[in-house]
């Protein structure tokens, strides 16, 4: 489950300053056991429109009952740096990387197709498009996701938009 959260996180980059990003939590279950929840920080550049992914803090749930934040990154730590989880302008064929922490998070993005139409539980969706990931940290592993203006993620290989909507901000940083 994929929830944009009403908090925001303000993110401190060298030679940059203060980035205040959006929280966006995901839910991962495996036989409805909860497994993973990942806190995700993404901000938009207004003068671009490009969608920046800043890093995650994750909290994966072991069988034996500990906590492990394997996975974890931040923007402005250990030599991290925000990614492109979505450029304003969408090129066929462009390619970049979305998450940018050496051996933790270091997946890429290739623009596939565009002007797609897509049909979920939460309406159809037109002009959209998909971008095939990838990793040098799982060779092979390939992941699929379909992106509808002005709402974002609605296909993530084979999870589906169900409802989504617009938040209030609470104006509360981590």
């Amino acid at each position: 489950m994929i929830t944009v959260l009403p908090k925001t996180k303000k993110i401190f980059l060298p030679n940059i300053g203060t980035v205040r990003t959006r929280v966006v939590e995901e839910r991962e279950s495996v036989d409805g056991e909860l497994v993973e929840v990942s806190r995700n920080f993404f901000a938009i550049c207004k003068k671009t429109n490009d969608v920046f992914y800043f890093g995650e803090d994750v909290d994966n749930f072991n069988e034996d009952g500990t906590i492990t934040h394997e996975g974890s990154w931040l923007a402005g730590v250990a030599g991290a740096e925000p990614g492109i989880i979505m450029p304003g302008t969408f090129l066929l064929g462009s390619r970049y990387f979305q998450e940018q922490a050496t051996g933790i998070a270091t997946d890429r993005a290739e623009h596939v197709e565009m002007g797609i139409e897509v049909t979920t539980e939460a309406g159809t969706f037109n002009d959209c498009v998909r971008v095939l990931e990838t990793t040098p940290l799982e060779p092979g592993a390939e992941s699929e996701k379909i992106y509808a203006p002005g709402v974002g993620l609605v296909v993530d290989d084979v999870v589906e938009l169900v409802k989504f909507g617009f938040i209030k901000d609470d104006d509360d940083d981590d």
